[in-house]
C-alpha cells in the first residue's frame, strides 16, 4: 500500500486558481456547521424563494426561506423536548420530498446526527443499519415504512403521512411534533439557536450508509465541516447562481443529493423538489428548471428513446434530425477546441437550432443551462450528443465517503469522458497501479463501528478510492474502471468492463444495462437488458408489435439486432475484451428487484448470482 508521503500530489488536476482563493475567503467567514448554514441563509434572504412542491393538483406550491426557517424550528425543538442529546441518531426513510429536507435541517440544527435509510430498502437492512446506527429516533413517510422501522427498538417515531396507529405510543405525526415546538418555542425561544450555536464543525452530521453494491451496506461518518466544505466549495466554483432554479429528485439518502442542498444553502437559489421518477419529463416543462443534477441512466434513457422516436418515424425527419445533431456535434467539437465555428457551419447552426435543437430543449422547460451527472460513469458519446442539441452535461465524480462530490466538469472547462477538475480545497493522487487517492475537507472519518475497514481505506489522510484513473493532457480526471472490478481472464488478461458496458450502451438504444462477464474465464460474455419502451418500439416495427418483453428478448429478430451492436463494440476492442457470447434477459434489471442501487448503480455480484445458469451456458454450451 505503501506510506501516505510516497503519493504524489497531482500538479495538473487541481481546480483554478481563482476558485481556490474564493473558498479560502469563504471558508475562512464559514458558520461551523450545516445548521448554522442554514439559519444563516434564512437570515440573509428571508423572502427569497427556497423550494417548491407538488400541491397534490397538478400545480407547484413556493415557499420562503423565512416559512423552511419556521418548519426547521419548530421540528428541531420538538425533537429537543424529546430528548435528542447531541450526535443521537434519528433515522430517516423518506422518497425526496421537502418535509425531508425540512427534518434533516431540523436534526442538524437540534445538533444530532441523521442517519439515512433508503424508502426502498429491505427489511433487513432496515434493521441493519437502524441496528448499526444506534438511532434513538426515526422520521419515515408511510405506514409502510413505519412498519418496518417498529421493529427496532426506536424510542420515538415520526409519520409525515398518514395517522399512526392507536395503539402504538411511540409514534406521532410530523404535525404533532411542530405543534410541540411551538409550544416549546413560545417559552424557550432561543432554544434552537443555543443547541446550533453549540454544535462544532467536528461533529457527527450524517451517517450515510452505503449502497451497498458489494456487501453489507457501511455507515459513512461525515462530519458538519465536510457538508459546509461541499457547499462553500460549489460557491467557489459559480457552478450555481441566486437566480438558478434546481430540479431536485435524486434520492435524498444518497449523498449526491445530499451534497447539492450544502451548495443550495451556500448560494440562497431555489429548488423544485420531487421524488417521482417517472414524472420527471412529464414536470420539467411545467417547472422550467435552469439546473438538474441526475444520474447516467436518465441520459442514457432520453437519447435511447429519442433516437428510437426517429428510427421509428423515418423519412425526411429522421435525416432533418441526424444532420441538425452533426451540425450541433461539429459546433461542440469546436467550441471545446476553443475555435469560433466558420460562417457557413455558423448559418448551418441556425437553421439546425430553429428546426430541431430548440424544439428538443423545450421538452426540458427551455430554460436549462446544464446538468450535473454523477454517482456512475457516462458515456462522452451520449454527453456530447445533448451538448449537439444545447443541453449541457457536467460530469462528476466521488464517493460517499468523500461527501459525494469531489470533481466536476466546469462549464468554461468540459472534457465529455472525463469527470473534470477537482473541488478547490480537494487534492488528487494516482498510485502505482492507477488508484485515485483523495484527500481534502470532504473525506470522511471513517466507517461506522469498522475499524479494519476504515484502515484499509484511510491512509494518512488519503481515501483510497478503490477506483482506477488518469489524468488528461488538460488536466481532467479520467475513471477507467472500479480496481474490484477489473476482470482478469484466465489467460491472464485484464479487462474493465465498466468501460465497455458505457461503451455500449452509448451504441445500443436497446439496451438499459449490460453486464460484463469473464473473471477466471477464458474470454468474455455478457447479459444483456433491454430498456422497455424501446424494445416495444422496436417490436412494432418488425411484426412483434404488442408482444411482452420476454417474448422481445427470445425472438430471433431482436438477438440478431443486438449482435450487430455487440459486432459494432467489439470492432473498437482489445482481442481479448470482445464479447464473444451474450444472452438477452428477459425481464429489466430494477431498483425494486434488487438489481440496481436507489441511485440506479448496478449490483454486479448480485446480478451475476441470480444470472450465475446463464453466465456458465456462456462457456459450456
Amino acid at each position: 500500500m505503501g506510506s501516505s508521503d510516497q503519493y504524489q500530489i497531482s500538479a495538473t488536476c487541481v481546480a483554478p486558481t481563482e476558485e481556490r482563493a474564493r473558498l479560502t475567503d469563504l471558508r475562512a467567514k464559514a458558520p461551523a456547521s450545516l445548521g448554522a448554514l442554514f439559519l444563516d441563509r434564512v437570515e440573509q434572504t428571508p423572502e427569497g424563494e427556497a423550494y417548491r412542491r407538488p400541491d397534490g393538483a397538478g400545480g407547484w406550491r413556493s415557499q420562503t426561506w423565512a416559512e423552511t426557517g419556521r418548519a426547521v424550528s419548530e421540528l428541531a425543538a420538538g425533537l429537543l423536548d424529546l430528548g435528542l442529546r447531541p450526535e443521537d441518531r434519528v433515522a430517516l426513510m423518506s422518497a425526496t420530498r421537502v418535509e425531508w429536507i425540512e427534518a434533516d435541517l431540523a436534526v442538524a440544527c437540534a445538533g444530532g446526527t441523521t442517519t439515512t435509510v433508503y424508502p426502498t430498502s429491505t427489511p433487513e437492512d432496515v434493521a441493519h443499519i437502524l441496528t448499526d446506527s444506534g438511532a434513538r429516533f426515526a422520521v419515515v413517510e408511510t405506514i409502510a415504512h413505519l412498519a418496518l422501522v417498529l421493529e427496532s427498538p426506536l424510542e420515538r417515531v415520526v409519520l409525515i403521512d398518514g395517522e399512526p396507529p392507536r395503539d402504538e405510543p411511540r409514534v406521532v405525526t410530523l404535525e404533532d411534533l411542530r405543534a410541540r415546538g411551538r409550544d416549546v418555542l413560545a417559552e424557550r425561544p432561543q432554544i434552537v439557536l443555543d443547541a446550533t450555536a453549540a454544535v462544532g464543525s467536528g461533529q457527527l452530521a450524517t451517517l450515510i450508509y452505503t449502497s451497498g453494491t458489494t456487501g453489507r451496506p457501511k455507515g459513512v461518518r461525515l462530519t458538519h465541516e465536510s457538508w459546509v466544505y461541499e457547499g462553500l466549495a460549489i460557491q467557489a466554483m459559480g457552478l450555481m447562481k441566486t437566480d438558478d432554479l434546481a430540479y431536485l429528485w435524486l434520492p435524498l439518502a444518497h449523498a449526491f443529493g445530499k451534497t447539492l442542498l450544502g451548495g443550495q444553502l451556500a448560494v440562497g437559489h431555489a429548488a423544485a423538489v420531487a421524488g417521482d421518477v417517472t414524472k420527471i419529463i412529464d414536470n420539467l416543462p411545467t417547472v422550467r428548471p435552469t439546473v438538474m443534477p441526475a444520474v447516467p441512466r436518465i441520459f442514457e434513457k432520453v437519447y435511447a428513446g429519442v433516437n428510437a422516436m426517429m428510427r421509428e418515424q423515418g423519412g425526411a425527419k429522421a435525416r432533418l434530425f441526424d444532420w441538425a445533431v452533426d451540425v450541433g456535434r461539429q459546433v461542440s467539437r469546436a467550441k471545446r477546441r476553443g475555435d469560433r465555428p466558420g460562417p457557413l457551419l455558423a448559418l448551418q447552426h441556425a437553421v439546425a437550432d430553429r428546426l430541431v435543437s430548440a424544439k428538443v430543449r423545450q421538452r426540458f422547460g427551455g430554460r436549462m443551462r446544464y446538468f450535473i451527472s454523477g454517482a456512475a460513469p457516462l458515456s462522452g458519446d451520449i454527453a456530447e450528443w445533448f451538448d449537439a442539441v444545447g443541453l449541457l452535461v457536467l460530469e462528476g465524480y466521488g464517493l460517499t465517503e468523500t461527501s459525494a462530490a469531489s470533481f466536476v466538469n466546469r462549464p468554461d472547462h468540459v472534457e465529455f469522458g472525463t469527470v473534470g477538475l477537482p473541488l478547490p480545497g480537494t487534492e488528487v493522487a494516482l498510485d502505482g497501479d492507477g488508484e485515485i487517492l483523495v484527500r481534502g475537507p470532504g473525506v470522511m472519518e471513517g466507517y461506522h463501528g469498522l475499524p479494519d475497514a476504515t484502515a484499509d481505506t484511510l491512509t494518512g489522510g488519503w481515501l483510497r478510492t478503490g477506483d482506477i484513473g488518469e489524468v488528461t493532457a488538460r488536466g481532467s480526471l479520467k475513471i477507467t474502471d472500479r480496481k474490484k472490478d477489473l476482470i482478469k481472464t484466465s489467460g491472464g488478461k485484464f479487462v474493465a468492463p465498466q468501460t465497455i458496458e458505457v461503451q455500449f450502451k452509448a451504441l445500443c438504444p436497446l439496451a438499459s444495462e449490460i453486464v460484463v462477464h469473464g473473471e477466471g474465464r477464458n474470454y468474455v460474455s455478457a447479459l444483456v437488458a433491454l430498456e422497455p419502451d424501446a424494445a416495444a418500439a422496436w417490436a412494432a416495427t418488425h411484426g412483434l408489435a404488442g408482444a411482452s418483453l420476454a417474448d422481445i428478448a427470445r425472438s430471433e429478430a431482436l438477438h440478431t439486432e443486438i449482435a450487430g451492436y455487440v459486432e459494432q463494440l467489439n470492432a473498437g476492442l482489445g482481442k481479448w475484451e470482445t464479447i464473444k457470447k451474450f444472452t438477452v434477459l428477459e425481464r429489466p434489471l430494477t431498483v425494486e428487484e434488487g438489481d440496481l442501487t436507489p441511485s440506479l448503480k448496478l449490483k454486479r455480484r448480485v446480478v451475476e448470482r441470480r444470472h450465475a445458469d446463464l453466465l456458465d451456458a456462456h462457456y459450456t454450451s
